[in-house]
């Protein structure tokens, strides 16, 4: 049997929120392994707090957007690197850069990590998350540090109200409700919402409990929240 592609993207905020969460990373990697018998996984890590330090010291310092951005870029791709040793792979090629070079790992392995992958303006590892699913026509597993998606930030707002299901066309207006900036905080960016409309792709977000991902993986019913119709 042909297993399915599974697109996910790892917030960084879950990976290293402060300090690197050994317990929640050891409940992921259980959950992952155990799915690779009917899945491959093609797993992109966000920047996290330690891109958005670098990001934050950028811009004070005056830098332009596009240096930002690469600093962004270069978090990911660490924390993929040491998601990979932490499932005790070491790919002496290193990590995929491109589209193409995840393709070509996937065929010889169930999970490939990557960061965000060629710079483009307006994106983050979220693009790069929504384009992979658009190639490998597949879902995207959004995890986040809050259980689905909010009317706004819940970890700044109590008025914050949670959102179970939305439409692509309602979910690309509340992404597109603030500017994009290097280092933001919403659950997915602009640039990756408008593939997620225009390429029609189921989407699921959802929070740090690995039950809700075994509740998505085998079609069961989850907490979060779903983007589709």
């Amino acid at each position: 049997m042909k297993k399915e592609v599974i697109v996910m993207s790892l917030g960084g905020s879950l990976i290293i929120p402060e300090e690197v969460d050994i317990n929640f990373l050891k409940s992921f990697k259980k959950t992952i392994l155990r799915n690779t018998k009917n899945h491959k996984f093609v797993i992109v890590c966000g920047g996290g707090s330690i891109a958005r330090k670098y990001i934050s010291a950028l811009r004070e310092e005056g830098m332009d957007e596009k240096l930002q951005s690469f600093s962004g870029i270069s978090a990911t791709r660490m924390n993929a690197r040491f998601m990979n040793y932490f499932f005790n792979k070491n790919p002496e090629y290193g990590i995929p850069h491109t589209t193409e070079e995840v393709a070509s790992y996937l065929k010889k392995h169930d999970i490939v990590f990557c960061g965000a992958l060629e710079y483009k303006p307006n994106q983050t590892s979220d693009s790069t998350s929504a384009q992979l699913a658009k190639k490998f026509k597949t879902i995207f597993i959004n995890l986040t540090n809050v259980k689905g998606l909010y009317t706004k930030n819940p970890k700044k707002y109590k008025n914050a109200k949670f959102i179970p299901e939305i439409n692509w066309k309602e979910f690309d207006k509340l992404a597109n409700a603030s500017k994009y900036q290097p280092g933001q905080h919403f659950v997915l960016d602009q640039t990756a919402s408008k593939i997620i409309m225009k390429s029609k792709i189921t989407t699921y977000i959802i929070g740090q409990d690995m039950e809700q991902l075994e509740n998505v993986l085998k079609g069961k019913k989850f907490e979060g929240t779903l983007v589709n119709g």
